[in-house]
């Protein structure tokens, strides 16, 4: 890797960006606030005058506890997600308003607070099904819009990155921490590699989006790759299981939702059967879990005795292979329930 330029400690770093993106002539004309909430890059609220604007810089060691080393042109897969994304379902990602190469960083439109954080929502309780279904139909139409097209798999084919910040981090070490599944797990990993249908988000995760006036507005693209949709899918329905795990009270309102978002994503399924999509999707949603718990990036919500209820859940499930998304959360209804 080439000589990374930390823009959270280099103040002439940031001067230099600001004028190679015409932004502003010097680093005292602008305020750069940290923001937190990710453990992959450094993001920043920019202000400039009456202007703000968000500016992201991807990081060579993610902040989490287990060693994590990922290549940083990362981030050119999220520019080219985002503006791709954009295009296909305007108002539902943020704008990118330049890129700098030097710094590997971007500069985006700032979304002001008024735009609730979804993940916040639902840890607060606050579970509204209708946001889960919007959610589905913009998954749907993102996928449904690239799938088959040779010149996104051709430019987002960013197999070695999916693989060293999605597969590795969270399967395999899921593996290596519970040998007695790891077959089936590995299995999955190589089903998920080899298959390339759509382009992928990667991270669809609740604290990746923000609720705005449009509704769900999805953040986050690193990990955008040509590959399986199931991913996403899977990964977004993922945390409703988790938060029911951590709040019994509202599993109702939250399978609700897993049902929601999967109904407004299925009539887009056109490119490949719906039900051989909708089995990838169960087939990794308990490998997921077990990964949110055993992975390198596991969820911090849940104490010591309900990651482990989590873990004996996902083994249980990884070992019924022909559970279809209603077996599913119908298990998980009997073990969570209040």
């Amino acid at each position: 890797m080439d000589h990374y330029i930390d823009l959270a400690g280099d103040p002439s770093a940031l001067a230099h960006l600001l004028r190679r993106l015409h932004l502003a002539d010097a680093v005292a004309s602008a305020t750069l606030t940290p923001l937190t909430g990710g453990v992959s890059s450094n993001i920043f609220r920019l202000d400039i005058g009456d202007r703000t604007y968000c500016l992201k810089q991807a990081l060579p060691k993610l902040k989490v506890a287990k060693d994590w080393i990922v290549p940083v042109e990362r981030v050119y897969a999220e520019i080219g997600w985002l503006r791709t994304a954009g295009r296909i379902v305007p108002g539902h990602v943020p704008e990118v308003l330049g890129v700098d190469h030097e710094t590997k960083s971007f500069v985006m439109a700032f979304l002001p607070p008024t735009y609730a954080n979804w993940k916040r929502e639902l840890m607060d309780g606050r579970v509204d099904p209708a946001i889960a279904a919007q959610l589905g139909d913009v998954l749907g139409r993102i996928h449904a819009a690239t799938a088959g097209d040779a010149e996104i798999a051709a430019r987002f084919a960013n197999d070695d990155t999916f693989h060293a910040i999605r597969l590795e981090p969270y399967l395999e070490e899921a593996a290596r921490q519970n040998p007695q599944v790891a077959v089936a797990l590995r299995s999955l990993i190589e089903r998920t590699a080899a298959t390339r249908e759509a382009l992928v988000h990667g991270d669809v995760s609740p604290k990746n989006i923000l609720l705005g006036p449009a509704g769900p507005v999805i953040l986050d693209a690193e990990c955008a790759w040509y590959g399986d949709p199931a991913f996403d899918v899977a990964f977004c329905l993922n945390h409703f299981l988790l938060k029911s795990a951590r709040s019994p009270g509202a599993l109702a309102a939250l399978l609700v939702s897993f049902a929601k978002l999967v109904e407004r994503y299925v009539p887009h399924i056109a490119w490949t059967k719906p039900d051989a999509l909708l089995d990838r999707v169960a087939s990794l949603l308990p490998a997921l879990l077990l990964a949110r718990v055993d992975g390198k990036s596991p969820v911090e919500y849940l104490d010591d005795h309900r990651r482990a209820r989590v873990r004996a859940a996902a083994i249980e499930l990884i070992g019924r292979p022909d559970s279809t998304l209603s077996d599913i959360t119908t298990f998980w209804q009997r073990e969570f329930s209040a």
